[in-house]
């Protein structure tokens, strides 16, 4: 089953970013990528938390940034 939002990535980066970035805050995040990334998750949750409830467009963001290695600094700078 493929999982919505992943566009024919394996579910195992989702795994991934939770290992390396699931304890950044979706505050930090919001910084990042804007007001609307993870809507109705509450700013002071983890990304570890909220990463199964993602919207789509938000999923598809972080793991482009992910790919490209540009998380962690953009993580590191907000």
């Amino acid at each position: 089953m493929q999982q919505p939002g992943l566009h024919g990535r394996h579910r195992d980066r989702n795994g991934e970013i939770s290992r390396k970035h699931g304890n950044t805050l979706v505050s930090t995040l919001r910084k990042i990528c804007g007001p609307s990334f993870a809507p109705g998750a509450q700013s002071g949750e983890k990304l570890s938390d909220v990463l199964v409830d993602m919207d789509e467009q938000s999923l598809t963001k972080l793991i482009h940034d992910h790919e490209r290695g540009d998380l962690e600094g953009k993580v590191a700078a907000a």
